[in-house]
Formats: C-alpha cells, structure tokens, sequence
C-alpha cells in the first residue's frame, strides 16, 4: 500500500516539474526581446561613437529588467531542482520499503544475484546523477558537499551510501562501500551491508568506521574550496572495485561534470603510486590516517 501511495506521490511531482520546465522555457522566451533590445541599443551606441544620456538611462532600465527577469528564471529553476529532490528522496524511501518486504525490480536486483558489470553501472550512474550544489550568491557549501565533511553529530540515514571500515577474511582491515541498515542510538553503532555482499554479511560498526559520501558534487567554477586540493591524501573507490584505497590528489576537477585524476599507493611502482585514475567526486573521502602504510 505505500508503494501505491509513493507512485502516486511522485506522478503528483512528475506533472508540477513538467509544469515547471514549461514556466521556465516561457519566461526565457519572454525575456528575450528585452536582451535583444539590449543588443540592438549597444550596437547603435557603436555606430553613433557615442554614449548619451538617453542611450545610458535606456540601457539602465534595460539592464534592471534583465536582471528581474533572470531573477525570476532562477526562482522558477530552484524550484524545479528542489522537486527532482523530492522526487529522488521517495524513490530512494520506495526502493528501501521494497527491499524490506522482499520485492525487487530490473533496475534494482538483489546485489548478491547481481552480475559484476551491472553493479559496476549502478555506481556509475549514482554518480553521475549525485546532484551539483548550486548555493545563492554569497551561500557557503553545506556539510557533504564534496570534500566538506559531514557535522560531528551526524548520523547516516537508513539507504545512504558510506565508506565503512570492517575487518576481511584474511583479518586485515579495509575501506568498503556500504549501505546503511540502521543506526542505534543508544549503542552509538551502525549496521550497514557490504554494497557488493548485500544481505550475505552485515557489519555492526562504531560511527568512527563510518564516513558517509557527499551528497552534492561541488562546482570548481564557484566552490573550489569545496574540493580536495592537489596532492591531498583521500580515500577513493578504486575504478571497477567497491573498495576504498588511498591516494593523492593528482588533479581537481575543472568543470562540475569532471572526475578527480587520483594517484593510488601502489607498492608496485618504483614511486609508490599508480598512473593517474579517474574517480567520481561521489566515491573520494577525507582519508582518516595520515601516514603512509
């Protein structure tokens, strides 16, 4: 019965985002004979080589109805973004309730009857679609928000995706990605599954073995503080694995689609490090200890 209930919510928001897109896509049309007219003034003021006082009062109220108008673009926008929010968070709450009473779908296999490669493609796609912060003028970037660590008193939520410390078979201890289960207060520790084993070996950890990923990719162009910066150590998830390693940042991204270039210790090689790797913003964490194994 909640599944029904969440179908019909997010058929509710499908219908609004749509009716969204068809505000912005007026008001862009809308507002473009006024950018027109402003290009049409600045031409004239080139062929004449001068700058009037008409032509400066005209521009003035041209400029301050561009400005409104683009205003009222991004208010429609903001918007949109906070409703595919929405829309996320009851497919993630959908898909959680389906886990738990046993039910699976195409996109969503159980992971220990999942093939290797479409695991591989649902971490891809997870991040790909991790949303970009986009902050109002003079905003700062919230906790998890790319390298911006989560608050001391955080706690994970029930289907959040974590790097988790647990012990291997062989005793050694390592980095996975893992997906919460639950949290217990009183006790301080979480329950979380191995993303690759999910179901097959459940881990109960304290919140020190707990780092939780970003929840929003930071933009380089307007948050590169957001970022790790060149030669930082991290822990990425190492390209077609869902372990976690450390390394150095090599490269930040440039652009808010670009992946981190990352520099893997590597015993193997004669520096110590692999050849630079691409790794989503999604899969790289602040590297806990800081000297080198």
């Amino acid at each position: 019965m909640a599944l029904v209930s969440a179908d019909t919510k997010i058929a509710e928001l499908l219908n609004e985002l749509h009716q969204l897109i068809k505000q912005t896509q007026e008001e862009r049309s809308r507002s473009e004979h006024n950018l027109l007219n402003i290009q049409k003034t600045h031409e004239r003021m080139q062929t004449e080589n001068k700058t009037s006082p008409y032509y400066r009062s005209k521009l003035r109220g041209l400029y301050t109805t561009a400005k409104a108008d683009a205003e009222a673009e991004c208010c429609i926008l903001r918007r949109a973004l906070d409703k595919i929010a929405e829309i996320k968070s009851l497919l993630e709450e959908r898909r959680i309730a389906a886990r738990m009473a046993g039910v699976y779908s195409d996109t969503d296999p159980p992971r220990k009857t999942m093939r290797r490669g479409v695991l591989m493609t649902l971490l891809q796609q997870s991040a790909m679609t991790l949303p970009l912060w986009i902050g109002k003028p003079g905003e700062s970037p919230p906790p998890l928000c790319g390298a911006i660590p989560a608050s001391s008193d955080y706690v994970a939520k029930q289907g959040d995706k974590v790097a988790a410390r647990v012990k291997a078979v062989d005793g050694d201890e390592q980095w996975i990605l893992a997906e919460v289960v639950s949290y217990n207060h009183s006790t301080n520790k979480y329950e979380v599954d191995d993303i690759d084993e999910e179901g097959k070996e459940r881990h109960t950890l304290s919140r020190r073995r707990i780092i939780p990923l970003p929840q929003w990719k930071a933009n380089p162009e307007t948050d590169p503080e957001a970022l790790f910066s060149k030669d930082q150590l991290v822990l990425a998830l190492y390209p077609q694995t869902t372990c976690f390693y450390r390394a150095l940042i090599h490269t930040p991204p440039h652009r808010p689609q670009d992946d981190y270039s990352v520099l893997f210790e590597d015993t193997s090689y004669a520096d110590g490090y692999s050849p630079p790797l691409n790794v989503a913003q999604r899969y790289v964490v602040a590297c806990k200890e800081n000297k080198k194994k």
